[in-house]
């Protein structure tokens, strides 16, 4: 697992052993960022469920101005520190659930980026605690990675822009209806 682009190029993550956490592949984040191009550049972004933060080191790497990482896990959260302050990253890093933070938040974010694991099958409380605390700002967009086993979600409020396919990766976008 490395850094893609931007600042901290080639840059080695630590990972976790075993296969316990699935992170991101290397092709499905290089192609996850080249979908969300500029947007990157001075955004406020949340990792929500973080694991190794690669996600949202790679958004810093690439131009983000702040980044949040949310995990449940401690361990996940220790890596993800560890991970983050070898670029020199020393965000926010809260451990708390991804609808325990959200319902705690109070900023809204420009890009959303939520990769819980495979088996958590209810994105539908995760977008609508979002668009009730009006945690997405105007122009924001929310990427789901969810297991292409499961159907793309279709929830009130948001437009379903795009989805991809990498393995059995699937990435979702939305953005909030006008």
């Amino acid at each position: 697992m490395r850094i893609i682009a931007g600042k901290n190029k080639g840059k080695k993550l630590k990972e976790f052993k075993g296969d316990s956490i699935r992170p991101t592949s290397d092709r499905a984040k290089e192609s996850l960022f080249n979908i969300l191009g500029q947007r990157v550049l001075d955004c406020n972004f949340l990792d929500l469920c973080s694991g190794t933060g690669s996600i949202g080191i790679e958004a810093y790497s690439r131009g983000a101005k702040n980044v949040t990482f949310v995990d449940i896990s401690s361990e996940s959260l220790a890596l993800c520190k560890e991970n983050a302050n070898s670029v020199g990253l020393k965000e926010k890093f809260v451990k708390n659930s991804a609808i325990g933070f959200l319902m705690g938040a109070d900023e809204p974010f420009d890009i959303i980026f939520f990769d819980p694991p495979y088996e958590f099958s209810n994105v539908k409380e995760i977008l609508t605690a979002v668009k009730d605390k009006n945690l997405l700002s105007g122009g924001g967009v929310f990427v789901y990675e969810h297991k292409s086993d499961r159907e793309s979600e279709q929830v009130l409020g948001f437009d379903l822009y795009d989805t991809r396919k990498y393995g059995i990766a699937v990435f979702d976008f939305y953005r909030l209806s006008l």
